[in-house]
């Protein structure tokens, strides 16, 4: 019986590996390589050392690059719920790479800029089309698995990218963007690939009546709208927390190498490879716990991950010993593996099937803006409060975030009773 549970197991593994998800899969990886090595390793650098820029005008590329990319998410899943994966995709990823070849051959800072809204607005599509692409594909049994591997591809692809393009930076600027050109060229010939809007006979057939009825489009719009907010069964606390999932990751972004570099006084290896250890601990948890969430649900993995990660953040600045220090972000590593899976999987049982693309874009706007808000935040902490201060508030976030889930809990339990 044991080894028939085991067989279904691998079966329903397989089953997430079609070819439509590896290509959603594959193009995650590849883009955000791509944006990894700009984001972290070019664009600072390249623009600071190279093209000589204030600090100034490089904060505000990379925030304009973040802004792109989370305010067309919501628009863009509308776009995939109406004309299919391979155009919203297509339409992505050529940006992506046109922002590639501005930065390879101009210098300006008006092109600079300019490179940098086409990378956020091409990477716009990215997360709400491989999400709502791949538990579609999976059905409800798999989301927390394959939230996992997608995940997964995002963590080797943000992770890679920096550290590949360092090797080729060594040799020349120009052989680094070739390299970046290469594989968007790629991307670019897999989003070809992928399959158009699937049409539905029934739609096509009381589309020209519902058309007639509703009469102009800002009225179909707003319908449209409507129905997908009457669909949404969710708590009014759904939406605060996911703002605060995100915001609790953006309040570390900018402090943690910070504090790594002026409070622990690590060297540049160490710094790295404290970052890296952190990213192997989530990478190799991620599958596993994904596999237990869709086996025995979301529940106590939320539970169990935001109680670890908050009371490790709480306790983070007040040792200055480095193997402490490495084991407490050991203890992140894995209570975020137990929140990333389980959490997306919920935000996914949430979501209507016939709007899935538009929904994921607006969940997806929701928690991008918790990592533009997160950084400005943490800064402003560390300069008047001290170097605990990001690092506490993020630890309260997220024991704020573990009381959200209750009350959404015990929300979607009334919801059902009152359904029977």
């Amino acid at each position: 019986m044991e080894l028939l549970k085991k067989m279904v197991d691998i079966r329903q593994s397989f089953r997430m590996l079609n070819p439509f998800v590896v290509k959603l899969l594959l193009i995650m990886f590849f883009v955000e390589f791509v944006k990894g090595a700009l984001i972290i390793t070019i664009l600072p650098v390249y623009m600071g050392t190279v093209l000589g820029l204030s600090a100034f005008a490089i904060g505000w590329s990379l925030s304009l690059q973040y802004i792109g990319d989370n305010m067309f998410r919501s628009p863009v899943g509308w776009f995939i719920d109406r004309f299919g994966y391979r155009w919203c995709m297509l339409g992505g990823v050529i940006f992506t790479f046109i922002s590639v070849l501005i930065l390879s051959t101009q210098q300006a800072l008006p092109w600079i800029i300019t490179a940098s809204v086409l990378l956020g607005i091409g990477t716009s599509p990215l997360w709400p089309a491989v999400i709502s692409g791949a538990t579609e594909a999976v059905g409800d049994k798999g989301k927390g698995t394959v939230m996992s591997i997608i995940y997964l591809a995002w963590l080797t692809g943000v992770g890679l990218g920096p550290v590949v393009i360092n090797i080729f930076i060594h040799h020349s600027y120009s052989l680094a963007f070739n390299l970046l050109i290469c594989i968007m060229v790629g991307v670019i010939i897999v989003a070809v690939l992928l399959p158009g809007k699937q049409k539905n006979p029934h739609d096509n057939q009381t589309a020209g009546v519902k058309d007639k009825a509703m009469g102009s489009r800002i009225v179909r719009i707003k319908r449209y709208f409507y129905e997908i907010r009457r669909s949404l069964n969710v708590s009014k606390w759904f939406y605060p927390a996911l703002f605060a999932q995100t915001f609790a990751l953006g309040l570390l972004t900018p402090v943690l190498i910070l504090y790594a570099r002026t409070i622990l006084h690590l060297s540049p290896y160490e710094q790295s490879f404290l970052l890296a250890f952190g990213g192997f601990i989530t990478v190799i948890c991620l599958i596993p716990f994904g596999r237990l969430v869709d086996r025995y649900g979301t529940r106590w993995f939320l539970h169990v991950g935001f109680m670890l990660s908050a009371i490790t953040l709480l306790a983070f600045t007040y040792f200055d010993s480095k193997p402490v220090v490495f084991i407490l972000v050991a203890f992140i590593g894995i209570g975020y593996a137990c929140i990333i899976p389980a959490w997306n999987a919920l935000i996914a049982e949430a979501i209507p099937v016939k709007e899935r693309g538009t929904v994921w874009g607006f969940f997806l706007t929701i928690e991008g803006m918790g990592m533009i808000v997160g950084p400005i935040v943490a800064g402003r902490l560390w300069d008047e409060m001290g170097y605990h201060a990001p690092f506490v508030a993020s630890g309260i976030v997220l024991l704020l975030l573990f009381v959200f889930h209750i009350v959404i809990s015990v929300d979607k339990k009334v919801k059902k009773v009152m359904v029977r």
